[in-house]
C-alpha cells in the first residue's frame, strides 16, 4: 500500500484523516520529520485552526522547505482546509506570509443577511476543472463538509478546480495544479464522496509509483 506522511505540525486532530486514508487503501504515517516526507509517497497537509500559528509551527519545525522540495519534485500532495490556505501568499486573518507557493491571498466571507460565517455544513461542490482525478466517479455537484471563516483566492484562476456557493458569495473549494492537489472542504468528514475523494488521491498516488 502507497505510504503517505501526513504532516503534523499541532494544527488539528490528524486521525480521521488517517482513518480515511487506510479506508482509501494507503498506510498513512504522521510525522514531521522532512526525511519521512522525503521517502513517502505521497504528502497530505491538514489542518484546522488559524492562519499564523499554522505557518509559524510550520517553520518553527523547519518544515516550509521540505514541503515546497516535495510539491516541486512531482509527488503527490493533498493540501486540506488549512493546509489550503497556508499554500498561499498572505491572509486577512493574521500577518505572517503563507508558503507562496500558489499566488493569491486568503480572503474572509464578507457579512451578509442569511449566511453564517463560520460556513459551516453540507455544501455542493461545482467543479471547475471536471476531468481532475479527485472528482472521478463523484456525481455533479456533490455535497461536501466545510468548516471556514476564509478561503482562497488565488490570482490565476485557471488553478480553480470547485467552486461553491455561500449566500451570494461563490469561492473557491478546491485547487489543482500538477502534482498538487488543495481542498477547503474536509473529506475525510464527508462520508462516501469524501472517501471516494480520498481513494480518487491514492489512486494518482497508486499511478504515480507504478510510472
Amino acid at each position: 500500500m502507497p505510504i503517505i506522511a501526513v504532516v503534523d505540525y499541532d494544527m488539528g486532530n490528524l486521525h480521521s484523516v488517517c482513518k480515511g486514508l487506510e479506508k482509501a487503501g494507503a498506510t498513512p504515517q504522521i510525522t514531521h520529520s522532512a526525511k519521512d516526507l522525503e521517502m513517502a509517497d505521497a504528502v497530505v497537509l491538514p489542518g484546522v485552526g488559524a492562519f499564523d500559528p499554522a505557518v509559524q509551527h510550520l517553520r518553527s519545525r523547519g518544515l516550509e522547505q521540505p514541503i515546497k522540495d516535495t510539491i516541486a519534485s512531482g509527488k503527490p500532495f493533498l493540501g486540506i482546509c488549512l493546509g489550503l490556505q497556508i499554500l498561499f501568499e498572505s491572509s486577512a486573518e493574521g500577518t505572517q506570509p503563507g508558503l507562496g507557493i500558489v499566488p493569491g491571498k486568503v480572503r474572509r466571507f464578507r457579512p451578509e443577511a442569511g449566511i453564517t460565517i463560520p460556513h459551516m455544513g453540507w455544501n455542493q461542490l461545482e467543479f471547475t476543472q471536471r476531468k481532475n482525478i479527485l472528482w472521478e466517479h463523484l456525481p455533479a455537484d456533490p455535497w461536501v463538509y466545510f468548516v471556514h471563516s476564509y478561503y482562497v483566492d488565488p490570482t490565476d484562476p485557471e488553478v480553480r478546480a470547485a467552486t461553491v456557493t455561500h449566500g451570494s458569495q461563490t469561492i473557491t473549494a478546491a485547487i489543482a495544479r500538477e502534482n498538487l492537489t488543495a481542498v477547503q472542504f474536509h473529506p475525510e468528514k464527508s462520508s462516501n464522496i469524501g472517501l471516494q475523494i480520498l481513494s480518487n488521491f491514492v489512486a494518482q498516488v497508486r499511478e504515480k509509483i507504478a510510472a
